[in-house]
């Protein structure tokens, strides 16, 4: 891996490099999208059908776009017993942290009658987008639905591309059968969020998308946000890891190349302030690259977007952590706990030697499904709030409303809404 120096100009140039990952920088795939949504919206089913039998080369219809019980009773005898042990055991650890985040409506009264509140209620139904053939997590599926599962929501539908078979991945089958979810369509791409967004004669309209996928997934959820709400644009997978000399470098490069090895545009950085440790880690990435598969993937990923950064002190390494806002942050230092304290910015922040990326991706609890692309400086990981809307409650008696009635109508007036002001004033004529 290459070695820099921490500087003002090379922070700006990694930046620049990360944003044009962004899903918002690939505008050619627009058009494409926009006239596949809109035929879905248009022609319903018969588009979603054409479109399957386009892009994956399986003749959908009404009698078989949904997978039945017996596809998924299948899906449970193909699959190891073991992993089918730890799914369930990774879901219950999921249950327990989301159920963690719950909140219950409020109302708070006063002496004079008024009365406000909160009131919290799911969402009525959700959407969950799942990749098919070599991108297919069970994993992702758990973390999707889970969380909407502990807030309520009273129908979960997913959608994931089938194979010219027609068969879907059995890893995501049992990973849904476990989590909840309610009816599975074999439908994958830009058509299967058009349809969930817009509703067809065989697939629900739903109130939220959630999920990853690729290029045209993404632009699609982009295309239909605002008709349905989403949960983010999601970007490639991302890992920065804050060391210093106490840091163990063979444990940093396995964890950057378990980025790496996601996607090409994959970005794993070490920022550190050991040269010493820059080195180990630069060689033992080389070694493992040559050891692990995906080799290709791993060398593009980190050609591109691999960086270790020498930094002059750990302030200085902070800020460009938090600069960076990673979606994966691992915080291996003489004391992370104080560390932490001073990052700002990061989608899920790992910390101490044992405490790997891939525990969160597949079993601690919190969810994987995080911000990129420096989106952690305003987004959170996907959780239940995600499936929740809070409705204001305001009940006024007339003995509280004519205490302040005088200055809401001065309030209305000074901006020129005179029908406000007087929906206050008839009360009290």
């Amino acid at each position: 891996m290459r070695i820099v120096k921490l500087t003002a100009e090379s922070k700006k140039g990694i930046l620049e490099d990360l944003l044009r990952r962004s899903p918002n920088q690939y505008g050619q795939y627009e058009a494409v999208v926009s006239e596949i949504i809109e035929k879905v919206k248009k022609d319903g089913d018969v588009a979603v059908f054409s479109y399957t039998k386009q892009f994956d080369k399986f003749d959908l219809n009404q009698d078989n776009i949904q997978v039945t019980s017996q596809e998924i009773a299948q899906a449970y005898s193909q699959l190891d017993p073991k992993l089918v042990e730890v799914i369930k055991r990774s879901a219950e650890n999921i249950r327990d942290y989301h159920k963690k985040q719950l909140r219950n409506s409020w109302f708070d009264p006063k002496p004079d009658g008024s009365i406000l509140g909160m009131k919290i209620t799911p969402i009525a139904r959700a959407g969950v987008y799942v990749p098919g053939g070599k991108a297919a997590y069970p994993s992702s599926v758990l973390m999707n639905v889970i969380p909407a599962r502990v807030a309520g929501v009273e129908q979960i539908i997913m959608t994931t591309p089938c194979n010219r078979e027609g068969k879907v991945n059995p890893g995501t089958l049992v990973a849904a059968d476990i989590a909840g979810v309610d009816q599975i369509y074999k439908v994958g791409g830009a058509q299967a969020i058009a349809a969930m967004a817009y509703g067809t004669a065989s697939i629900p309209k739903v109130d939220k998308i959630t999920g990853p996928g690729n290029i045209f997934v993404a632009l699609a959820k982009k295309s239909v946000y605002g008709h349905v709400s989403i949960d983010s644009i999601a970007g490639p997978s991302e890992i920065l890891v804050l060391a210093d000399e106490t840091a163990n470098p063979r444990y940093i490069a396995a964890d950057l190349l378990s980025q790496a090895e996601h996607d090409e545009l994959a970005s794993a950085i070490l920022i550190t302030t050991s040269e010493e440790l820059a080195k180990q880690v630069s060689d033992q990435v080389d070694i493992f690259v040559q050891e692990l598969s995906r080799t290709e993937i791993m060398q593009k990923s980190l050609d591109n977007y691999g960086y270790i950064l020498l930094a002059e002190n750990m302030n200085d390494a902070i800020d460009a952590a938090n600069e960076i806002a990673s979606e994966h942050l691992e915080i291996l230092t003489t004391n992370p706990f104080d560390v932490m304290t001073r990052i700002k910015n990061a989608g899920a922040i790992f910390l101490g030697e044992y405490s790997s990326e891939p525990l969160g991706d597949y079993f601690a609890g919190p969810n994987h499904i995080l911000p990129t692309n420096g989106t952690a400086k305003f987004f959170s990981p996907l959780n239940v709030d995600d499936f929740l809307k809070k409705t204001s409650i305001i009940s006024y008696s007339r003995q509280a409303l004519e205490k302040v009635h005088k200055d809401i109508e001065l309030f209305a007036e000074s901006e020129g809404l005179t029908a406000h002001a007087n929906s206050i004033k008839v009360r009290f004529e």
